[in-house]
């Protein structure tokens, strides 16, 4: 019974967990601020030299740890129509004269006619159209050697049993930051969009392991 009783633990468990959908988006998805030297000035009670900013200096996301917000707006369409038509006729005719002393008079007279007539036609046509929107905020991981920002993030839902993850990652020029700390995603070099979700209903929409074997080894 003890052992029964944790098998069945154990499977209540496996049932519970949600496997975290993979990812592409550039590593680590988020980071901790380093330290920053100190910028002269002895640090107070409320001053602290290390986290000051100059009064005119804006808020753009520029050091590790940095906050920048992006505006996803990714729609692309995409279509391609192809047309084929082959045609190919060919005649051929012999045929033996009635002509006095030749050998084989059995063929004399005899005439041969073919003909071929080959056609091949084909159309093809694939469209496609995908459309993301949204809003999120990710983390400075990196800053280049240019100046330029490495960022990275996720954002996770959950709704009820299911989890979406929405995660986003790329190299940010600066100049393109606008004064909110916001850039769009259409800005954003080497960008990596992803909108993922793990749950019932994810797992419902992947073929199982077995099925997978079969197709790739069924020839029909």
């Amino acid at each position: 019974m003890p052992r029964l009783a944790a098998l069945s633990l154990i499977l209540a468990a496996l049932a519970g967990c949600q496997t975290v959908p993979p990812t592409n988006v550039h590593q680590p998805m988020t980071v901790r601020p380093s330290p920053r030297p100190e910028a002269g000035g002895a640090n107070g009670s409320i001053y602290q030299a290390a986290y000051a900013r100059p009064l005119f200096e804006d808020h753009k996301a520029r050091f590790v740890g940095d906050t920048l917000t992006v505006t996803i707006t990714e729609s692309t369409a995409a279509s391609t129509t192809s047309n084929a038509k082959i045609d190919r006729t060919s005649t051929a005719s012999a045929s033996v004269s009635n002509v006095s002393r030749l050998p084989g008079k059995s063929l004399l007279g005899l005439g041969l006619d073919a003909s071929s007539s080959n056609a091949f036609e084909g159309k093809g046509n694939a469209g496609n159209k995908n459309v993301f929107t949204g809003t999120m905020t990710a983390t400075v991981i990196e800053v280049l050697p240019n100046g330029n920002l490495l960022i990275s993030g996720e954002k996770q839902v959950a709704i009820g049993h299911e989890q979406e993850f929405v995660r986003v990652s790329g190299v940010v020029n600066p100049r393109f930051v606008d004064a909110s700390n916001t850039v769009p995603s259409s800005k954003i070099a080497d960008a990596r969009i992803e909108y993922k979700s793990a749950g019932q209903i994810a797992d419902a929409e992947i073929i199982g392991w077995l099925a997978r074997f079969f197709l790739s080894v069924l020839p029909f």
